[in-house]
This record gives structure tokens, sequence and C-alpha cells, in this order.
């Protein structure tokens, strides 16, 4: 496992190219919150990227399933061992 990346240099974040309805979108709840515009993406971007910079493999598979968990379970079918064949041999000619 690779250590984190620390960017402690990164103090500015320009964002090109923002959809003039996101803008306003942002504007807007930025303002319910009470916020400026520059605060509330903090808050975003903090909401969704909790926790250490670099996930763990148990947090990401239960991050995973709680994705997919309301759509309902799937369990494998036992297969019965006639379906397992023999692997091929590749030293006959």
């Amino acid at each position: 496992m690779r250590p984190p990346v620390i960017l402690s240099s990164v103090k500015t974040l320009t964002v090109r190219n923002l959809d003039t309805e996101i803008k306003v979108r942002l504007r807007i709840q930025a303002a319910r919150h009470g916020r400026s515009m520059e605060e509330e993406v903090r808050a975003i971007l903090r909401a969704a990227l909790p926790g250490d910079s670099v996930e763990s493999g148990s947090d990401m598979a239960n991050r995973i399933h709680g994705l997919f968990s309301a759509a309902g379970g799937f369990e494998m079918p036992d297969l019965p061992a006639s379906y397992v064949s023999e692997p091929p041999k590749f030293d006959e000619a």
C-alpha cells in the first residue's frame, strides 16, 4: 500500500466551464445555508470525500455494499459437481 499523497501546497482550485445552471443552484444552496459559494463548495467536497484520503479495502467494500443493498441481495446458486469440468491438458498433442 502506498502512502497517501498530501497536497498541502495547493491553496486554490479553479473550476472552469461550470454550467450556468449549476452555478445558480450553488448560489441558491449557499444562500439557504447562510454561506458563501466558496464555503458551500468546501462543505460539498468535505461531505463527498469523508475520512482519510486513502480508503481501506474493507471500507470500499462496505460502501459498495451500501450502494447496492437497496436493490436486494443475490445468492450464488450451489452448482452440482457435474458442472465442474476437468482442466484442459496442454501437454498432449
